[in-house]
Formats: structure tokens, C-alpha cells, sequence
């Protein structure tokens, strides 16, 4: 079977599940690359930063895009930062581009759900 080149554009703060996705499609033996897009970075959680090594380990790339990566990243994580028209140049050759995520609140979320 053909590996894939999938892009995930995540759009907002909910990019867990984006960056699961992508790690799936790694240990699939498929190219994932999600993209967090207009500088919506929670709080890392070591869990999630460990996703974000895998992937790197496994030949994949996160993206940043819109902003700069946060300064204080846990140590294995590494965002690229890519501009809107990089980002257009590389999806030509992405098999498939998957917009993910909510739209963004309008309501300010409890201070439990907030990092």
C-alpha cells in the first residue's frame, strides 16, 4: 500500500485530537502533518508533547502557522513555523487536506477548562 501525505489544519485550541490523528496515521505508515494555525497554543500537557515528539520521530513534521511557536516548549516538542504561502506550496503534493476543529467560542470557557 501507497503512503498517504495528509495534512490536518488545526484551527484552534482543540488540537488535541488533530495531533492524535496525525500519530495514527504515522503508525499507519502514513505521512501526517498537522498545522495549528493562528497561534492557538494551550498549555502542553507531557502527553501531548510526547505525541508531537512521535511524530517528529516517525518522519513527520508539526507546523505553526499565522504565529510564532510558543518560547516555552517542553523539551522534545518542536513546531515549524510555515507561512500561509509554504503551507499552499506543500498541501499541492498532500494526498489529503482535513480542516479540523470547533469554531472558536464566543463565551469565555470555565477556569477548569481553560489551559
Amino acid at each position: 500500500m501507497e503512503s498517504l501525505k495528509v495534512y490536518i489544519l488545526i484551527a484552534n485550541r482543540m488540537y488535541n485530537d488533530g495531533i492524535r490523528s496525525a500519530l495514527g496515521l504515522a503508525v499507519e505508515n502514513h505521512y501526517g502533518y498537522p498545522v495549528v494555525m493562528n497561534g492557538e497554543f494551550p498549555k502542553f500537557s507531557t502527553y501531548m508533547a510526547e505525541n508531537i515528539a512521535w511524530i517528529g520521530d516517525m518522519e513527520g513534521e508539526v507546523f505553526t502557522c499565522g504565529a510564532p511557536a510558543p518560547e516555552n516548549l517542553p523539551e522534545d516538542v518542536s513546531l515549524t513555523e510555515i507561512s500561509l504561502e509554504e503551507l499552499g506550496e506543500r498541501m499541492r503534493d498532500a494526498d489529503y487536506i482535513i480542516p479540523y476543529g470547533l469554531p472558536k467560542q464566543t463565551n469565555t470557557p470555565p477556569p477548569a477548562c481553560a489551559e
